[in-house]
């Protein structure tokens, strides 16, 4: 869970896969030291999670367009596992 001091949770979306990306891109490099790699994995982790409610929320956020006795009118859009 991020803590109110966490500089990730401050991120927009784009930005905290981008970071993943990168501490991903290093981590699969095998240059980094066990602390460096412990490091990239629990910042990983957060922005994993900053990621997966971000995409909730907006998907909560989605509503799509239908036609009802010929009205166009906007119902929630519903997943799989809604």
């Amino acid at each position: 869970m991020a803590e109110k001091n966490d500089p990730t949770s401050e991120l927009k979306f784009e930005e905290a896969l981008e970071r993943l990306e990168t501490l991903v891109s290093e981590m699969e490099t095998g240059d980094l030291s066990l602390d460096q790699m412990i490091a990239h994995f629990e910042e990983g982790s957060r922005l994993t999670d900053l990621c997966g409610k971000r995409l909730s929320e907006v998907e909560r956020r989605i509503e799509k367009l239908v036609k009802k006795d010929g009205k166009i009118t906007t119902e929630p859009f519903e997943t799989e596992d809604s």
